[in-house]
């Protein structure tokens, strides 16, 4: 397992990769400089850890009718209140930033696809012996 702090800056750079693509890529979404670039990251990270959240509880009967597509709604607007909290960041709307959404989204898809280990395979072995009947050894049987 990855170092906690190692994680968070892996994650960090899978979304400054996805949003720098998201402003070469949209129309309408743009970065003055590499600052601006780690200050959009960190909010949208905090963002997603604290309002995401949130609002995924709030709008659970709008996502489940919209078959998901509810959540994509809800990283645009996220997207979009990161554009206008952040002086040099630049979304110009509702749709510049579910483009940009979207791609964030699968970038960090594609991204930890390729990152991702392959899977274990099954244990197998021997099954685990019965636990002795009355013993001190395992169980949770408490004799009186």
């Amino acid at each position: 397992m990855k170092h906690p702090f190692i994680n968070l800056v892996s994650r960090w750079l899978v979304l400054a990769l996805g949003v720098t693509l998201a402003t070469k890529l949209v129309h309408g979404i743009s970065c003055d400089d590499p600052g601006t670039l780690v200050t959009v990251v960190v909010l949208l990270s905090l963002f997603n850890a604290v309002l995401k959240p949130i609002l995924l509880l709030f709008t659970l009967p709008f996502i489940l009718l919209s078959m998901g597509l509810g959540v994509l709604v809800i990283n645009a607007l996220l997207f979009l209140w990161v554009g206008k909290l952040v002086d040099g960041f630049h979304v110009a709307g509702f749709w510049p930033a579910l483009w940009g959404a979207l791609i964030v989204s699968v970038t960090n898809i594609i991204v930890s696809a390729m990152f991702r280990g392959p899977p274990r395979p099954p244990r197998r072995g021997p099954p685990a012996p019965p636990p002795a009947a009355g013993g001190s050894r395992g169980g949770d049987v408490i004799d009186i």
